[in-house]
């Protein structure tokens, strides 16, 4: 395989021009007024990090078999004897899924005890795989991610990095031409109301959202494309199915059909109301469908551990044991340990820190560094009901472009000006250079807790080369001379910048930036924007959106600019190698339709070369250099403009059972589903009142 190594001879070529006066990379540094790029940081080691993580093989955390008998929480116990349910070992699977002691740290557990979480996303439904918000901070994880086909999740103390943990999907095999992948479903298992789950239900998600373009799925059909060529899906009996791939074993496929991405939906309840199949007269709009699962839609269907039985608007969401959960441990004990999860709601990410500070929660992710001071210094109490552990650098903190300039468009001159800026180089060097990284990141945390960052690969990834980065130093004259170059000046002194020729000359450039409602720290970056960017003459006006407008319009393609708390791709490649270049239509900064095609720029069309090539290549030192050269690429242009690095702290209760050390934020995905959540647990002596003790699901007719 050719390996391509340009930049590093465009480094040394760099390295000769600056010392003959004359810099390459920017247009006017010959005049010596742009500073040139600046080796990127050492990390700061502070002594931080959880604990060691053991190694195990996949089935010393989980296999699949019949055991001689089965056990239920006491809890379950009258609805069996009154009839309400039937006998535990009729409503397990065949061969339930069994989680081994040797891949729990506290061993089997004991029933009973209630997780209480936070959340500060409103619930908008729970149509999931239609994109529709079930309220993020871990609702999804305890409900519809365990009925995914195979969990990434917890690899990080697996043998096998790449190859996933089976989930839904038992097993498979390849054939021998590598091009088709024969998935085994786990056989008898059924739905939270009692109703079979089948192939049936695979192939209804496959066909009614991922290959539906009407639907906003997760990963839609174009992501399930290898060479310009679609993968297909199709039943080969109730508990079997087939995908077959236009090139040989293509690793990335499991991470399109893991958790978050291949939720399995249940056919029997949504199939009537999909467009598609619906019989009703008239046919119900996708907008319906969409919206189906309203937040009243209650108990809800799931194949998870718990079941949404109530919810208060922005108050309080309940989640009861599914008494048809399909998987045990060793001892034929059915999961989950915990009978009851509850959910406060809040405005702020905040509030879940400052909740498991005052011992009211038992869960934080630490991804906001103005509590992490507060946090730790609580945590080191002896009288702390939590514990803390800290992970790598993998908290990026940064800021999106919109780059489309033939979708989204609602104003023709302004929105298509805009974007223009934006697809010029000098534009974003300008803000690069604008941008005092180390002054925010010491504004949100003082000391060395936080850094500047540049963008694109986390300095914590297993495959960063810090070698690779391109760094823009803070400064604002530079800043200035690049716009002055591109004839963007402030005419008429009032501090803002106009355009100079076009539709929009004589106007002043005035952008839109958006920040998360819940991720409190973009609000932070965003306010230090608006004025540093002013400095320079760059209008900024800023909007906080909740999660569920920003999905619709990130999807709709109407933003400027977004500060954004970055993706797990960005740590590990492989989970979502469609996510780092514009690969797919929905590609989010710079989306396109079939109707709208997207206008590449030249080192995005790099990208998705370099990008295309990562997806089939097997060899690890290989996709480290393809990885590199991505690196520099991307920093070199500010494909998006990185503010600050730090590290994701976990905090957790500590009269809760088996968390696994060193389990990391955020990985492979979000700790809720790396975690094992179903084999939680917390002696009888520590545990909680319930909300709603001895109750389960009821199901309408």
């Amino acid at each position: 395989m050719k390996v391509r190594k340009m930049w590093r001879y465009a480094l040394l070529a760099a390295c000769v021009t600056l010392i003959l006066g004359v810099a390459l990379s920017v247009p006017v540094a010959a005049q010596g007024t742009v500073a040139p790029p600046i080796p990127y940081p050492e990390p700061n080691d502070l002594g931080l990090g959880g604990g060691e993580v053991t190694k195990l093989p996949m089935d010393q955390i989980v296999t699949y078999q019949a055991l001689p008998e089965y056990h239920q929480s006491p809890s379950l116990d009258q609805f069996v004897a009154d009839g309400s349910l039937p006998p535990v070992e009729e409503r397990l699977p065949k061969e339930p899924a069994v989680m081994m002691t040797t891949g729990m740290l506290d061993g089997i557990g004991e029933y009973g005890d209630l997780w209480r979480g936070f959340s500060a996303c409103p619930t908008a439904g729970y149509n999931y795989m239609a994109n529709v918000s079930m309220g993020w901070f871990g609702i999804e994880s305890y409900t519809v991610h365990y009925g995914a086909l195979v969990k990434t999740g917890p690899l990080f103390r697996a043998e096998s990095d790449i190859e996933p943990m089976p989930e839904i999907a038992k097993s498979w095999e390849w054939s021998e031409d590598g091009k088709q992948l024969t998935m085994h479903l786990v056989e008898g298992a059924k739905w939270s109301d009692g109703q079979p789950f089948t192939a049936d239900d695979v192939m209804f998600t496959w066909d009614g959202y991922i290959q539906d373009t009407n639907i906003n799925a997760p990963r839609s059909k174009d992501a399930w494309s290898w060479n310009g060529e679609y993968a297909t899906l199709e039943k080969v009996d109730d508990y079997t199915v087939m995908f077959t791939f236009p090139v040989e074993k293509p690793f990335d496929a499991f991470y399109l059909m893991n958790e978050g991405n291949f939720d399995v939906m249940p056919a029997h309840q949504l199939k009537p109301l999909h467009p598609l199949w619906s019989e009703a007269d008239p046919k119900p709009t996708y907008k319906d469908f969409t919206n189906a699962l309203a937040p009243d839609t209650l108990p809800l269907v799931t194949m998870g551990p718990w079941v949404v039985t109530e919810y208060k608007t922005d108050e309080l969401m309940i989640m009861r044991r599914n008494p048809y959960y399909w998987k045990v441990d060793e001892a034929g004990n059915q999961l989950p340990y915990l009978d009851e999860v509850q959910y406060r709601k809040g405005p702020s990410g905040i509030g879940r820190d400052l909740c498991t500070i005052a011992g009211d929660c038992d869960h934080m992710n630490l991804e906001n560094p103005s509590t992490f001071v507060q946090a730790m210094t609580a945590a080191q109490d002896p009288n702390s009901s939590f514990n803390v552990n800290w992970g790598p650098e993998l908290l990026g903190y940064g800021v999106q472009f919109n780059y489309a300039i033939n979708f989204g468009i609602t104003d023709e001159n302004r929105d298509v000006a805009i974007r223009e800026l934006f697809r010029d180089l000098r534009f974003r060097q300008a803000l690069s250079y604008a941008t005092d990284r180390d002054g925010i990141a010491q504004s949100i945390m003082k000391g060395p807790f936080l850094r500047g960052w540049a963008g694109g690969l986390y300095p914590g990834a297993p495959d960063f080369d810090r070698e690779a980065v391109v760094y823009y130093p803070y400064d604002a004259a530079s800043a200035n001379a690049l716009l002055d170059e591109m004839g963007l000046t402030d005419s008429n002194g009032d501090g803002v910048r106009e355009w100079s020729t076009g539709p929009m000359a004589g106007q002043p450039i005035v952008v839109q930036l958006g920040a998360s409602q819940d991720a409190k720290e973009t609000q932070s970056v965003a306010e230090a924007l608006v004025n540093q960017w002013g400095t320079i003459g760059i209008k900024v006006n800023m909007k906080v959106i909740d999660s569920q407008t920003w999905t619709d319009t990130q999807a709709a393609g109407t933003w400027d600019l977004y500060v954004f708390r970055g993706g797990q791709e960005f740590a590990l490649p492989f989970v979502n190698p469609n996510g780092l270049a514009p690969l797919t239509n929905n590609f989010n900064w710079h989306r396109d339709t079939d109707t709208t095609p997207r206008e590449m720029m030249d080192f995005e069309t790099q990208l998705a070369g370099i990008m295309t090539e990562y997806k089939s290549t097997f060899d690890a030192a290989a996709r480290k250099e393809l990885l590199t050269e991505y690196n520099h690429i991307f920093t070199e242009n500010v494909y998006n403009l990185g503010v600050f690095i730090g590290r994701y702290g976990l905090g957790t209760a500590k009269r809760v059972k088996n968390i696994a050390n060193g389990t990391p934020v955020f990985m492979y995905t979000w700790v809720e589903d790396a975690i094992l959540l179903d084999t939680l647990w917390t002696p009888a002596d520590q545990q909680l009142p319930q909300n709603r003790p001895d109750t389960i699901p009821v199901y309408g007719n």
